[in-house]
């Protein structure tokens, strides 16, 4: 089912005559960028955003990372140094930093995936700061992506108000690799990829799994939301005002599961082939562990390279488990990367 009608279709290909998009075997890196800006040759028309927000549509979607950007150093240590940087994500500016080791290695790469923060109040590179610095220090280049509507980056084409379970979110990080790539840095190997994702960024890089399962070679769940879409509009966005145009559209889950479970990666997880980590506290009042729980039981179901450390205690940030989780998270990545 796609919730969007056809003359909003028809809109966004009007206006996708104004926005380049470079396929992910073309790249460019150019020396300053903002968000006014947008590149001049047109390559050919890629979506800014799913135009039906489902998973099936989304792997099937033309995926453009591109004008990868290294800024200004915003800090540094004697190990590496932390860049703004932006990025073009199907033809729109997408910020974050990148934490890049000091040295002459050549260093893997790992994305990172934050987890629900306010867009009116989060700023450049914030969520999972900890794991930012730990990976950087253990010799990996650290691409943190603020998405779209965050901090430098641009508005969200999107208007439509209907929830789309981080499919957005989702592009954006897959084309971060791709912008890497592109960019060609001789300092970083892009050519096998880590992804970790917190609380709604681990959604983020499920779908990112299910739906481009060449993109990445390891990926990291650290207190995933579920792998249904409903459970997490139920729980977070069923009440809230801004719902009533999903449930006007989509209606409930049970009056109309179709176009839910169409944007649930629960049912594409066959797809998935690269190996998994999962974390979760039992502790954690934000996230039901029993959701972590389901998506590894299914994992195991279907013969995946599948792990689930669960900590007793610990709530959805791990604090006193956090030593244990970065250094099994090292050792996972150095293992599947290098």
């Amino acid at each position: 089912m796609n919730p969007r009608t056809p003359a909003t279709i028809f809109c966004l290909l009007f206006l996708s005559a104004c926005v380049t998009a470079e396929t992910s075997n073309v790249g460019t890196s150019s020396s300053s960028q903002t968000r006014s800006e947008i590149p001049a040759a047109i390559t050919a028309f890629v979506e800014p955003y799913p135009l039906e927000p489902t998973v099936e549509h989304f792997a099937n979607m033309t995926l453009s990372g591109s004008n990868l950007v290294i800024g200004k150093i915003l800090e540094q240590n004697d190990i590496y140094a932390r860049h703004f940087i932006t990025y073009r994500s199907n033809g729109v500016l997408v910020s974050g930093i990148m934490n890049i080791p000091k040295g002459t290695g050549v260093f893997p790469l790992i994305v990172l995936n934050h987890g629900y923060i306010d867009p009116t109040v989060y700023t450049n590179g914030r969520g999972l700061r900890r794991e930012q610095d730990a990976l950087a220090r253990a010799g990996f280049a650290v691409l943190h992506t603020d998405y779209r509507k965050h901090a430098q980056s641009d508005p969200d084409p999107d208007t439509t108000g209907i929830y789309d379970n981080a499919l957005a979110y989702a592009l954006d990080s897959a084309n971060a690799v791709l912008a890497v790539r592109a960019a060609k840095l001789p300092n970083i190997d892009a050519s096998k990829v880590g992804m970790l994702g917190h609380s709604m960024g681990g959604g983020v890089t499920q779908h990112v799994i299910v739906a481009h399962p060449d993109l990445i070679d390891a990926a990291i769940l650290y207190a995933p939301i579920s792998s249904h879409a409903w459970n997490n509009f139920d729980r977070w966005r069923r009440e809230e005002p801004e719902a009533l145009p999903t449930l006007t559209t989509l209606k409930s889950w049970e009056e109309n599961p179709a176009p839910w479970d169409a944007m649930s990666q629960q049912f594409h997880l066959d797809n998935i082939a690269v190996p998994v980590l999962i974390f979760h506290g039992k502790g954690d009042k934000d996230v039901p562990i029993e959701w972590s729980n389901d998506l590894s039981n299914r994992l195991e179901g279907l013969g995946k390279d599948v792990a689930f450390v669960i900590y007793p205690k610990d709530g959805h940030e791990f604090s006193t488990t956090w030593r244990h989780f970065i250094d099994t998270s090292i050792e996972f990545f150095r293992k599947n990367l290098q």
